[in-house]
């Protein structure tokens, strides 16, 4: 990490017996970023449901963490009180283009107040409290890369999408326990037809205890009409491609709850991440999936580190199709094993390589890795995807 100091000089007048005040103040800028690159392989990859699957050997970029830069820093204002932001760019290294449906900084962008006692406030684009909060827990951001990620990233602990137009509060830590809050506006006015405040707004809350090797959290998220004609509401654009099998209708509602724990016994640690994720469609039909996260890693030796974890997802189908192939009282479900080690070269730079095994059983038509460029094609069930990379922070 880079960093700039930057002086800036405030000066401000005030009538009717106000005082004047003039003062000097820093603001600390920190440059930094992920640089991540590999070669996967995929089997039964399809360009779409009911297409062809085949096998791919492909040069792939941000599998095993976002590539990004961004800045962040903070002015020192007093009495334990800090002004902050953060402005992030998510970018694809292998053609340089920015992601996040081309947005200058996609990722994060957001500014507030941060109080050492009471917490922050900020305000912009920002991570809601699920993702804040129960995400770390699950192998696919220890370790596993977004190959490991849950089928489809339904419950979103991998951040497939943002949230545009949030306020969130974020605690200090009180002895190891800590919360947070989001609400991202419609920013849209109510006209009728089914617009308004509620038309595409998302809240969530979320909370957190960590003490010595124990660690645990919870969190929920509601987004009501999400990606719908309102883009300029609190989830847009980044929504709908999440992921293609789960989003093939209008979606109305989309509701996340998810916990976990993990404990650490010397070398090794293990978790436990459970999650409920239901979208109600526009057509009337909905689908609930419950998926449950065994995971485990290993310090092998202080520069390598090996990893397994065990996911289950279990779907229920209500209504009109919800899938394609997948009708009304069905129960698609998908199990899933992740493997892979990590060798750290330094402290900034590290190799992978990870395994991600999925099977679609009970009534699922396909399996669908995430990211590996689509789902299996027809006839087949299963996918493996072999990722090896290299990672560099600064």
């Amino acid at each position: 990490m880079k960093r700039f100091p930057l002086t800036a000089l405030a000066a401000a007048s005030f009538a009717v017996a106000a005082p004047a005040v003039a003062q000097t103040s820093t603001t600390n800028v920190t440059l930094y970023g992920v640089i991540d690159a590999g070669v996967a392989y995929v089997n039964n990859v399809a360009s779409g449901l009911n297409a062809k699957g085949a096998h791919n050997f492909q040069a792939v970029s941000g599998i095993g963490q976002g590539n990004r830069w961004g800045l962040k820093g903070s002015e020192d204002l007093g009495s334990g009180l800090k002004a902050v932001f953060v402005l992030e760019n998510g970018f694809n290294l292998m053609n340089g283009t920015m992601l996040q449906n081309s947005r200058m900084f996609g990722r994060q962008a957001y500014v507030g107040l941060q109080s050492a006692q009471a917490g922050s406030v900020t305000i912009g684009r920002q991570y809601d409290s699920v993702v804040d909060f129960v995400s770390p827990l699950t192998s696919a951001k220890q370790w596993a890369t977004q190959y490991g990620a849950h089928i489809g990233d339904i419950d979103n602990l991998y951040n497939s999408f943002r949230v545009n137009n949030s306020v969130k509060y974020t605690s200090a830590n009180y002895g190891g326990f800590s919360f947070g809050a989001l609400y991202g506006f419609s920013n849209e006015p109510n006209t009728g037809n089914g617009t308004g405040f509620s038309h595409n707004n998302a809240f969530s809350v979320g909370a957190s205890y960590a003490n010595g090797p124990l660690t645990a959290a919870a969190g929920y998220m509601h987004l009501a009409s999400p990606g719908t004609a309102n883009g300029s509401g609190a989830v847009s654009n980044d929504y709908a491609s999440a992921t293609d099998i789960f989003y093939t209708s209008a979606v109305d509602k989309h509701d996340i709850a998810a916990a976990g724990i993990s404990y650490q016994i010397q070398a090794a640690t293990v978790g436990f991440v459970y999650s409920y994720a239901k979208i109600n469609y526009a057509n009337q039909s909905s689908i609930r999936v419950n998926t449950f996260e065994l995971n485990g890693k290993y310090q092998i030796a202080p520069n390598l580190l090996g990893g397994l974890a065990f996911i289950y997802s279990d779907g229920s189908v209500s209504g009109a199709t919800a899938l394609s192939g997948i009708t009304k009282g069905t129960k698609p479900r998908w199990f899933q094993v992740n493997a892979g080690t990590t060798y750290a070269f330094s402290k900034r730079t590290e190799t992978y390589l990870n395994g991600v095994y999925q099977r679609a059983t009970g009534d699922a038509v396909v399996a669908a890795i995430d990211n590996v460029g689509g789902p299996t094609g027809t006839g087949a069930q299963s996918q493996i995807a072999v990722i090896a990379g290299v990672r560099h922070k600064f």
